[in-house]
């Protein structure tokens, strides 16, 4: 635990949280962030994403300061016979005004700490190419593996490209 926020596993939505971690997406959408969706994104539609997040194949992090959500990380269990070692990373967000914190690094680390625990030596993420979140990973030993030409499409209506990262973990 930092001493502004808490790591936490989520194994169950309350409603306050339920709401937190849609406004979370929403504001990360709707600033133009590139995980899936497009602005603007409904209230709506982030309640109806995160309610159907929850499974076995699906490890859900939170970053907490005060008891309100800043931040989030899923960790996915590959489930295939041929990829119980590998998981991936996807839908890293911290809230705007808590970036640059530490909330980013602690997820990923919560993130391939449980991983491990879960017998995974593999981990693979994929991020919008020129994004921060590029620095982010390679600083944590992300090797870069390949990138995909216009991969994801904008709110603005432009492809970009996606770097595809793994880390191998003991």
């Amino acid at each position: 635990m930092n001493e502004n926020f808490e790591i936490i596993e989520l194994k169950e939505f309350t409603s306050e949280t339920l709401e937190e971690l849609s406004l979370l997406l929403m504001d990360v959408v709707n600033l133009g962030a590139s995980v899936g969706f497009l602005a603007p994104l409904s209230l709506e539609d982030a309640k109806e994403f995160w309610s159907k997040i929850l499974s076995d194949e699906v490890i859900l992090f939170v970053g907490k300061t005060d008891g309100k959500v800043i931040g989030t990380i899923q960790l996915h269990l590959c489930m295939k016979q041929n990829g119980k070692h590998r998981a991936e990373i996807a839908k890293l967000l911290v809230q705007p005004n808590s970036r640059r914190m530490g909330v980013g690094k602690a997820l990923m680390e919560a993130a391939e700490k449980r991983a491990v625990e879960e017998k995974r030596s593999l981990i693979i993420l994929d991020t919008r190419a020129g994004e921060v979140s590029n620095l982010l990973y390679k600083s944590k030993g992300y090797i870069e593996a390949g990138r995909i030409p216009k991969y994801a499409e904008s709110t603005e209506g432009g492809l970009h490209d996606t770097v595809i990262y793994y880390k191998i973990i003991e």
